[in-house]
């Protein structure tokens, strides 16, 4: 874990490479800015010690007096240049760190992304990347200009009078010592309370996302305690938090600014002695207050130091995963055949596949079909490059897929699965997906190939209707197509149907048939289908069993030779001729 916050750190510097002259300007402006702060202080002391010598006239004290406002003027206008290019600073690292995160999301196997909570994925990326603003904005030049001045003016006060500036010292390694014994609590209960944040988080955007499903099943009273359990947590976690820290954060506020409690009576025993002048002893008096100020300003980042460090731990969690390596170089491939040898892969520590082989049909139709939670779906992922095989090689045009780039891979080949997600855009635009360059004519015409270019014409708005959110101002089926559509404009040589027609009821499915004739045209098809009757003129039938290949062959083939075949093929005649019987008697 350290050391991946280590590296997540210097990646941290790495997106500050821009604006890293900014940060530089940022931190000298802060410390003209606490330098010119401290102007009044000794603007007060002097004129206390002219008042006390009687030594003094008007003009001269107005003179002071208005070093003290310029000073003070100064502090103002250099502390607003200061926190100007901090926080521009500041902005530009957050948007580096999003874009890296967002580029890395796009980087890891799919399986990887998928484990992750669709609200943790939020939270790390918008609430907590948000949350480094401000530490990003203060720490760097607060922290420097103050501790840098605190040494100053130790030096000064050294310079007066070393004994003065000794004894106002004190106080200092007293609460250094509760900073420390704070900082061993502070960031582990503040890990503790981002943790349970997110947790938080997580269940919202489930509970959430989830309604429909929560209601329809009566599960309310369930989903809704899983969500008040995970809030009174966090609130546990934020009220731990507070109570872990809050006496030793008192201390170290209290203890550090106690210099009078040894300044005062040394410094009168000293004048009293008669070896300090009441001047040097106003003088320290005055500058021990300006020497802890800053020191409190800067404890005052404690916070921020902390949470910016479980932070820079949750982001190195996700730049730090291991990706896809993939060249950038596109290769020559030979043909568009995808060939498994001995394939195995896994997720959770559970192997899914076994070792399968078998390759696709050139121009063919290739299919893959197997009960529910067979691996057939995650075969198809895996020709897509979604995720890498454990074990094993994958080909494509007898080039090794992880020798491939993985924007080859996307140019080469067209997935379509039963869950295709549309953007709230048109319905144009996610059309044009397929192809960013499309015109409207070949939107139109894709979509006419998909067989929804008349429905899309019922829309409201046609084409320039939106989606929705997730497509949902659109129904299965015409998602589907819509989706389809999307593939016939990229025109990759090969297709993947990954259960395509999952949502397409018997009446509509000859529609989707034949949209997915003329998409496949000339080209290499693999589909992974529940309905058999989709497949029975494939070049090739791949028939799947608990993660292993049970046989393979033509549909006639596999009829006579492979009784899973022959069971899966009665079982969905039988179903098909009592979904028509049904059909049959709505419609008389």
């Amino acid at each position: 874990m350290e050391a991946k916050r280590e590296n997540a750190f210097k990646r941290l510097l790495l997106f500050a490479s821009q604006c890293r002259k900014k940060m530089i300007l940022s931190a000298i402006f802060a410390v003209l800015g606490v330098g010119c702060g401290m102007i009044p202080y000794f603007a007060a002391a002097s004129i206390t010690i002219k008042i006390v010598d009687k030594d003094y006239t008007f003009m001269e004290l107005l003179m002071i007096v208005l070093i003290a406002l310029a000073g003070y003027t100064g502090k103002v206008v250099f502390h607003g240049i200061s926190t100007t290019l901090s926080h521009q600073s500041a902005f530009t690292i957050l948007k580096n760190i999003r874009s890296e995160l967002v580029k890395k999301l796009s980087k890891l196997p799919l399986g990887d992304v998928m484990e992750i909570p669709s609200g943790e994925l939020k939270t790390t990326i918008v609430d907590t990347v948000e949350k480094m603003e401000q530490p990003l904005a203060h720490i760097i030049p607060e922290m420097t200009s103050n501790v840098l001045i605190s040494v100053c003016v130790f030096l000064y006060l050294f310079y007066l009078d070393m004994r003065i500036a000794l004894i106002s010292l004190i106080t200092i390694p007293i609460g250094l010592i509760f900073y420390k014994l704070l900082m061993k609590k502070y960031v582990y209960s503040y890990q503790k309370r981002v943790e349970a944040e997110n947790v938080m988080n997580a269940t919202v955007v489930e509970y959430i996302s989830g309604i429909e499903a929560i209601k329809a099943f009566n599960q309310s009273a369930r989903s809704y305690e899983k969500y008040t359990n995970s809030v009174n947590h966090n609130c546990s976690a934020v009220t731990s938090f507070f109570q872990n820290t809050l006496f030793l954060y008192s201390a170290v506020m209290y203890t550090m600014p106690a210099t009078l409690l040894f300044v005062l009576p040394f410094g009168l025993y000293f004048y009293m002695d008669g070896t300090l002048t009441l001047a040097t002893f106003i003088s320290c008096l005055v500058l021990s207050f300006g020497l802890v100020g800053p020191l409190i300003q800067a404890m005052n980042l404690t916070d921020g130091i902390a949470s910016l460090g479980t932070m820079i731990g949750q982001i190195g969690e996700i730049l730090e995963a291991n990706e896809l390596n993939r060249p950038s170089d596109d290769k020559t491939l030979k043909n568009d055949i995808i060939k498994f040898e001995d394939v195995s892969f896994g997720y959770d520590d559970k192997e899914i596949l076994h070792g399968i082989s078998f390759e696709t049909i050139p121009q063919g139709m290739t299919a893959i079909v197997g009960p529910s939670g067979s691996g057939k779906s995650t075969v198809a992922k895996l020709m897509a490059s979604f995720w890498e095989a454990k074990s094993g090689q994958i080909t494509l045009g007898n080039v090794d897929v992880k020798e491939l780039p993985l924007s080859q891979i996307s140019d080469i080949i067209s997935y379509v699965s039963q869950d295709n997600f549309l953007f709230n855009m048109s319905v144009k635009e996610n059309i044009r997906i397929g192809k960013k360059d499309a015109t409207n004519e070949e939107v139109i015409e894709a979509a006419k190939e998909a067989s929804c270019h008349d429905f899309i014409l019922s829309l409201e708005h046609g084409y320039d209707t939106l989606a929705g959110e997730a497509g949902n101002h659109l129904s299965g089926g015409e998602k589907q197509r819509i989706s389809i559509a999307r593939a016939m404009i990229k025109n990759s040589p090969i297709i993947v149907l990954d259960e395509a027609t999952a949502y397409t009821d018997p009446e509509n499915e000859a529609i989707i048939q034949e949209s997915i004739s003329r998409l496949v045209k000339g080209k290499s098809l693999i589909v992974i289908a529940h309905r058999l009757s989709t497949i029975i003129s494939a070049d090739n039938i791949i028939v799947m069993n608990q993660g292993e290949i049970a046989a393979q062959g033509t549909h006639q083939e596999l009829l006579e030779k492979c009784k899973g075949y022959q069971n899966m093929w009665e079982a969905h005649i039988g179903t098909r001729d009592r979904d028509l019987k049904q059909g049959g008697k709505n419609n008389g």
